[in-house]
């Protein structure tokens, strides 16, 4: 049986799926019925420093995004960090560790860029016994116009300067929150290793503004007729949190850093791309909040069915294995060709196929009526774009096939060949001219 258990900088949890730092997270009751289903950790929901109570909005909080099948496909937040006592938060933290001592309980802070606030806080929050600490340098609402979150995380110097303070002040693993509202995520990644972090979670949520209501001309959502940016997250940042987990764990700079990664996970499938990628665990949130706690058991013997069936026996052995699969776009085999096939058997005739081909791609799929409509890929046409795939209603009708060496490829008449790796030795290449 495969083993789900992980050590992620130093701590342990029964399998890899935490709950990130958001409303799942926000207090003892929460935390206590996450642990009864099953989960193996979870990031507090951030805490600040004591002072002026956190006020959050008594309207529309949240925001969804739905397929026409009322899925929802994304979620938009403008919710502020814990508006309960630092006090009350830190004696709940303790009562639970108390009472799962094998489960993860990282805390996730976040105070002004100042050393002495960070040095006030971190002892009371190690004294509880959790985990680790994860800094929130990622919210891009609310407490960014504070200074604080993502306007800490866009600057890589104050990335590394605080995570310095807080490898200073506790014993306990530094977890650092990455923003994706930047333009190259390798940036802060290197920065908090730069400032002696243990590990990086990514992504938080992305910048957004879910729609405007037509009929009163307003944003939605708004609280009172006025809204605000809030936070992106759910199963269509997935793309965007897979591309960044990858562009770190395939940095040099950052090479061996441990990563949780954080972005639409739903299923078991979601987090064995997030592991494969280089992630030691994954945080959940969205799905959570729309399917509920127990949806990790499907996760977890998913992806323990998964590792059977695969021979891996242990979280370990998959973490980075598809890193080495990503290169730049130059590295690409240009020789590389593949042809779109339409199965006849499976195929619906519905014409969606033919239709986007030839209006937005290149013609490449007839269609005939000899008593039923035929579709059919032209090969002389057919770039292998993957258009037609990627549309089709009926998994499995249309797949592509790849020509091997020494097969003419019909559209331009030349033989493929595997001699040209990449673009950088291709005789095409201008650079060679």
């Amino acid at each position: 049986m495969a083993d789900l258990s992980t050590t992620f900088c130093g701590i342990k949890s029964p399998n890899p799926f935490w709950l990130a730092s958001a409303p799942p997270t926000d207090k003892e009751y929460n935390v206590r019925r996450a642990f009864e289903a099953g989960w193996g950790g979870v990031v507090w929901k951030t805490l600040g420093e004591e002072g002026p109570p956190i006020v959050n909005v008594n309207g529309p909080r949240y925001e969804s995004l739905v397929s026409d099948q009322r899925r929802v496909i994304g979620f938009n937040n403008i919710e502020l960090i814990t508006d309960r006592p630092l006090q009350t938060n830190l004696d709940e933290i303790r009562r639970v560790k108390r009472d799962f001592p094998d489960r993860a309980l990282v805390v996730s802070l976040m105070v002004p860029c100042e050393e002495g606030a960070w040095k006030a806080i971190l002892p009371r929050v190690e004294d509880t016994g959790c985990d680790g600490v994860e800094l929130n340098f990622g919210c891009p609402h609310g407490m960014s116009e504070r200074g604080m979150g993502s306007a800490v995380g866009q600057v890589p110097e104050y990335i590394e300067m605080v995570t310095r303070w807080c490898k200073q002040y506790t014993k306990l693993p530094v977890i650092v929150k990455l923003t994706p509202n930047i333009t190259d995520i390798r940036h802060p990644a290197r920065a908090a290793h730069a400032g002696g972090a243990d590990a990086v979670s990514l992504i938080n949520t992305i910048n957004s503004v879910m729609g405007v209501n037509l009929s009163t001309m307003r944003m939605s959502p708004n609280v009172g007729g006025m809204g605000s940016h809030g936070g992106y997250c759910g199963p269509a940042v997935k793309p965007i949190a897979l591309n960044m987990v990858a562009e770190i764990a395939r940095d040099p700079a950052t090479a061996g850093m441990p990563i949780s990664g954080i972005g639409g996970i739903t299923t078991w499938r979601d987090a064995a791309e997030f592991i494969a990628l280089g992630s030691g665990t994954v945080q959940v949130c969205t799905a959570a909040m729309v399917y509920g706690f127990k949806i990790v058991q499907d996760m977890a013997d998913g992806l323990a069915n998964f590792m059977d069936e695969q021979g891996y026996r242990s979280v370990e052995q998959m973490v980075g294995l598809a890193v080495p699969s990503i290169t730049t776009w130059n590295q690409l085999n240009l020789n590389h060709i593949e042809k779109a096939v339409i199965d006849p058997d499976l195929c619906i005739q519905c014409g969606r196929c033919h239709v986007v081909c030839e209006d937005t791609s290149h013609q490449a799929i007839s269609a005939t009526k000899n008593g039923r409509r035929h579709f059919e890929v032209m090969d002389e046409e057919c770039v292998g774009c993957n258009l037609c795939a990627s549309i089709c209603p009926v998994p499995g009708c249309i797949s592509m096939k790849a020509l091997q060496p020494g097969e003419v490829d019909k559209r331009t008449g030349l033989v493929v060949s595997g001699e040209y790796a990449n673009w950088t030795t291709h005789p095409n290449n201008p650079a060679r001219a």
